[in-house]
């Protein structure tokens, strides 16, 4: 490079006014050359892409927020945590981290233009943050298309007829249900009202398989077998009959995982390619998607809250939803769920939040957008637990039982009472049909931002090498397709045991953790108060000052504080069924501490490279590796560059200016977390885009 090519290109650093021309940003709001774009051109290197309006990225959140974790999760906690009582944490979980965080999250990843891991460039020393995230979202992206591989595998039995759920006549079904299947008046002899499938006689448990014989024995005997323990009377109940007898086959344990059930890895197959075929050309035709995918399932979900409220019970089971049973408060466990479901349905910690950011141009308003989403979002989850609960109602006056005891505590739970509610309404297989439809498009919604949050921090970790012709879409593939066999130990006969190791242990209390650092880094490390100029920057109004005081003190306060309630009333993995409790061994437990483990480990282990790779005392280590790696376009008027990396969008080389290359204007030590952005702005054309 000659001398005069060197002046040039730290030319904008004498500038007087720091500030890049509005030509000077890329569609990406990166700043690049001419020059350079000749260069990527003629390597053929793709272009960042960026969404293609305003209101796909606004669109693609809303979809995600009508996700698995809104319809099947948030209904389940609230099962497990008293009803109602649940939402007085899960309010205020919302407020104290679930919009701060998100917001944190997403505005990083518009600043940035980078995903998981190339966003903590902000403050190189930590970005273990974005490797740990990387992580817990690859092992929930292998858990979570189990969940659409069982709503594939309820589309297709629903084309028939009679639903297979709706009746106990069927080969899987237990004794009891083929005998009340062959004596429906001996049903009414002993007092049972369960909807025409299932008799729940208090003095009637077994029966006997040999022989089909009925068996009465006291209801409260227990029963232990590997490692199994009988709680209550079986009953004939079809549905969690074919839940369990038919789709999963449970084994006795996770030590018996079982044959492969082909007919769950054909569904899981066949999830895996439709979302590949919906990613693999990019953000701009998966957002397109969204457009029905995420308006759509709101249709089915009223019509079958109408139906629910309509059946007989289910002013009971709302009670039971609505009303708070406020002991319930006193337990722990229950502001650690409210603060972890928050993080699983805002998808807090993973790294598709600043994915979805970093597609947005520089100045869009990502402020109105994450409030918008925040809002959505927790309607969905409640309005989903309404359509839940009086379904619950319902069963439970049916079967004699209260809310508490009706359905099993677990993933099952979306698949017995949204099953059991499309039974009773007429022409139920077409309703069964659209329901599952529609379960399926919401969580693919879900399922997109997740892949496309890990394959988006690799891509942009070696974007010379991935974004070159076809390698993105191959790489994609290889990930659909590592992510498949590992789905493949789900789908045995054990498989749910399996699941359930995931869901508990990969991506649920360690996202707060995790969620802490962000924080830590944000406001203390990188400065809180530099961050709002730079927010400031991209949308051009100051934000309020709650996020401010929610990053230096509420957040990691309220993350950590949950965190350790978690830690104390911490008790090991169990599945819990209708009628049995399975204990989980301990070489079980120890492999779920391991996915636990494994992501957030990275922190610690770039924090250490980091500093064993710089130079100088521990003071000055940590003074060089907590510098932030900003574009020119993404530097304040009047920033210290005596505290910042410059990265040359061209060569994706750092620039860090001598004190004699330096304005003389900005050799001084200058306030880098307080100025005037109202005064660059007054000298501006007007023309940012808020």
């Amino acid at each position: 490079m000659t001398e005069s090519e060197k002046q040039t290109e730290l030319q904008p650093l004498s500038a007087p006014d720091w500030r890049p021309e509005p030509e000077a940003l890329s569609n990406d709001g990166t700043a690049t050359s001419s020059s350079g774009s000749e260069n990527l051109k003629g390597n053929s290197i793709h272009k960042r892409e960026v969404w293609a309006n305003k209101i796909d990225f606004l669109l693609a959140c809303i979809g995600f927020s009508v996700g698995l974790g809104n319809v099947w999760r948030f209904p389940f906690l609230c099962y497990r945590n008293g009803g109602g009582a649940f939402l007085i944490p899960y309010f205020i979980s919302v407020l104290l981290g679930g919009i701060p965080t998100f917001f944190l999250e997403v505005s990083l990843g518009q600043f940035m233009s980078e995903g998981g891991i190339g966003t903590w460039k902000i403050s190189p020393l930590f970005q273990g943050i974005g490797f740990a995230c990387t992580v817990i979202v690859f092992l929930l992206n292998c858990e979570y298309n189990i969940i659409l591989t069982w709503a594939f595998y309820y589309l297709f039995s629903s084309f028939t007829s009679t639903l297979p759920w709706s009746h106990g006549a069927n080969e899987w079904n237990s004794p009891q249900c083929h005998y009340e299947a062959a004596n429906p008046m001996k049903q009414n002899e002993t007092g049972n009202q369960s909807a025409g499938f299932s008799f729940t006689n208090s003095a009637l448990s077994n029966l006997t398989k040999a022989g089909s014989s009925l068996a009465t024995i006291a209801a409260n005997v227990s029963m232990n077998t590997s490692g199994m323990t009988t709680e209550k009377p079986a009953v004939c109940d079809p549905v969690t009959e074919f839940w369990e007898r038919k789709v999963l086959q449970l084994s006795s344990g996770v030590d018996h995982p079982g044959a492969i059930k082909w007919d769950l890895a054909l569904c899981l197959l066949l999830a895996w390619i439709v979302v590949y075929f919906c990613i693999w050309k990019g953000i701009k035709s998966s957002g397109k998607v969204m457009y029905f995918t995420a308006t759509s399932p709101y249709i089915l979900m009223f019509v079958l809250l109408i139906r629910g409220v309509t059946l007989d019970g289910a002013t009971e089971g709302i009670k039971f939803y609505l009303f708070p049973d406020f002991e319930k408060l006193k337990d722990p466990q229950v502001w650690v769920d409210a603060g972890t479901q928050i993080f699983f349905s805002y998808s807090i910690s993973l790294g598709t939040l600043t994915a979805l950011g970093s597609y947005n141009k520089f100045h869009h308003n990502c402020y109105r957008d994450s409030v918008i989403f925040a809002t959505v979002n927790s309607f969905t989850s409640i309005l989903a637990g309404l359509v839940i609960f009086s379904v619950l109602g319902f069963m439970a006056k049916a079967q004699g039982v209260s809310v508490e005891d009706v359905a099993e505590s677990g993933p099952g739970l979306a698949f017995i009472a949204y099953p059991t509610a499309v039974a009773q309404m007429p022409v139920a297989p077409l309703w069964s049909v659209l329901f599952f439809a529609m379960v399926i498009l919401l969580g693919l919604d879900s399922q997109f931002v997740g892949v496309e949050g890990f394959v988006t921090a690799c891509v942009d970790m070696y974007p010379t090498f991935l974004r070159r012709g076809k390698r993105k879409e191959i790489f994609i593939g290889i990930v659909c397709i590592i992510c498949f066999f590992i789905g493949l130990s789900m789908v045995t006969e054990g498989g749910m045991y399996v699941f359930q190791l995931f869901d508990y242990y990969s991506a649920s209390r360690i996202v707060l953790v995790v969620a802490f650092f962000e924080c830590i880094v944000v406001a203390y490390i990188y400065g809180v108060n530099r961050f709002y100029d730079n927010i400031e920057m991209m949308l051009g109004f100051k934000i309020n000052p709650w996020m401010k005081i929610s990053w230096l003190i509420l957040t990691p306060v309220f993350t950590m504080t949950i965190f350790i309630l978690g830690a104390v009333s911490y008790s090991e993995l169990e599945y819990k069924r209708k009628t049995l409790t399975y204990q989980y061994p301990d070489w079980a437990i120890g492999i779920g501490w391991c996915m636990c483990v494994i992501s957030v480990i990275w922190i610690p282990i770039i924090v250490i490279k980091r500093m064993v790779q710089a130079k100088g005392s521990i003071a000055a280590r940590f003074f060089a590796t907590t510098k932030p790696r900003l574009r020119r376009h993404q530097l304040r008027q009047g920033e210290d560059l005596s505290k910042v990396n410059i990265v040359d969008d061209d060569r994706e080389e750092t620039l860090t200016p001598t004190p004699d290359e330096a304005p003389p204007s900005y050799n001084s030590v200058l306030l880098s977390n307080s100025i005037d952005i109202a005064k660059m702005q007054n000298v501006q054309s007007g023309d940012v885009n808020v």
